[in-house]
């Protein structure tokens, strides 16, 4: 270890999350050890430059001693679903394979609940939860890149030795991440508000398109694949999460289910034209939508922080190979970033609408640009 930046590290879980903070360890020149039950998934892994297998991991063909060569790892890496992290914690430490261990689940109290109880070494292990993620799964959609700028909660234990605590923070940083420091229990439920309900929000509303009219869905803007975006991860996945951390994420969905409750009464009330009835019900109808432009309002922007106000360029394109380099070429030559960027392709026709996210300053700027290269321009 140079300081308390790790130099060596195992990762127990060769999926997207696993994979993911091995390529960025790599990518920092730091040496990372591979285990999986899953032999496929480790050697898919291994062959992506995220590691080397551990000998004697469980990997049939892999010659060594047992543990790390050359002695324990600085740091253990558990990336496995939240009802396991304390089983493979136990058998990590039994093996002395790392100085610290830390996890990834998206849970905390369950893991830190279950190795109190199979009485694990609490002064090493220091609860982590990095919140990035992508609608794939498995190694094969891991990147580098994933937690760059992305928040990384650490939740230290009252049993945690200092310089375990210190060596987590590090590999975040080394991550790119920014740490955040909160209890268990306030993780749980914050990412129950912020991230587990709104999934299953996503689940519910994608559930009613499964046997929608083709008619219908052929009329699907970017609106529905806003909303149900995050509805295409992994079920099984899924579900171990929110039955992981099933009384936070159910208090958030019964709050969610009483509003909608409130909204669909106040919708019967203006279907059945009774003049009165319909003015509450406008009224209300409309407060909850403020109130929802209200709430939007207070998600963070771009690397946390408040949320710039920024000015949307929209722009057509032909749905063609290279179009969009070429688009962002153009802004990059002109010095323009970009903050955001989406895409929304037109059924049956050729072209698409990419509406460019730019601060209020270049936005005029920038149609110039693109107008005198030939692109039809709107803001």
């Amino acid at each position: 270890m140079s300081g308390s930046r790790p130099a060596s590290a195992v990762v127990i879980g060769a999926g997207l999350i696993g994979t993911s903070v091995a390529l960025a360890l790599r990518g920092q020149g730091i040496a990372v050890w591979l285990q999986d039950a899953d032999v496929a998934a480790a050697r898919m892994a291994a062959g992506l430059g995220a590691g080397e297998l551990l000998p004697s991991s469980g990997v049939p063909g892999v010659p060594g001693v047992p543990g790390v060569p050359g002695g324990p790892a600085d740091v253990a890496v558990v990336a496995v679903p939240p009802a396991a992290v304390a089983t493979e914690l136990a058998a990590a430490q039994r093996r002395g394979l790392a100085r610290c261990y830390t996890d990834v689940a998206s849970v905390k109290e369950l893991p830190v609940r279950l190795a109190r109880e199979l009485g694990c070494d609490l002064r090493s292990y220091v609860p982590g939860h990095p919140l990035s993620g992508r609608e794939r799964s498995g190694p094969a959609a891991a990147r580098a890149d994933l937690f760059l700028g992305r928040p990384w909660v650490i939740c230290p234990l009252p049993e945690n030795d200092p310089a375990a605590v210190l060596l987590v923070a590090q590999l975040a940083t080394v991550c790119g991440a920014q740490q955040v420091r909160v209890s268990p229990a306030e993780h749980d439920h914050w990412v129950a508000l912020v991230s587990h309900a709104p999934h299953a929000v996503a689940a519910a509303m994608a559930a009613r398109l499964e046997h929608a009219p083709d008619g219908a869905l052929a009329l699907a803007g970017q609106g529905l694949r806003d909303v149900t975006r995050i509805a295409a991860g992994d079920p099984a996945m899924w579900q171990q999460i929110l039955a992981a951390n099933a009384g936070p994420a159910g208090e958030v969905l019964r709050a969610v289910a009483a509003e909608l409750e409130h909204t669909a009464g106040a919708l019967d009330q203006i279907a059945h034209r009774e003049v009165t009835a319909q003015e509450v019900a406008g009224k209300e109808l409309a407060e909850l939508l403020g109130r929802g432009n209200a709430g939007v309002a207070r998600i963070p922007g771009k690397r946390g922080g408040p949320a710039p106000e920024f000015v949307v360029v929209q722009v057509i394109i032909p749905d063609q190979p290279g179009e969009l380099a070429r688009l962002f070429r153009a802004a990059g030559d002109a010095g323009i970033n970009i903050e955001d960027v989406d895409i929304e392709h037109s059924p049956g026709l050729p072209v698409g609408v990419a509406e460019l996210w730019v601060r209020p300053e270049a936005a005029e700027q920038l149609s110039d640009v693109l107008a005198a290269e030939g692109w039809p321009v709107r803001r």
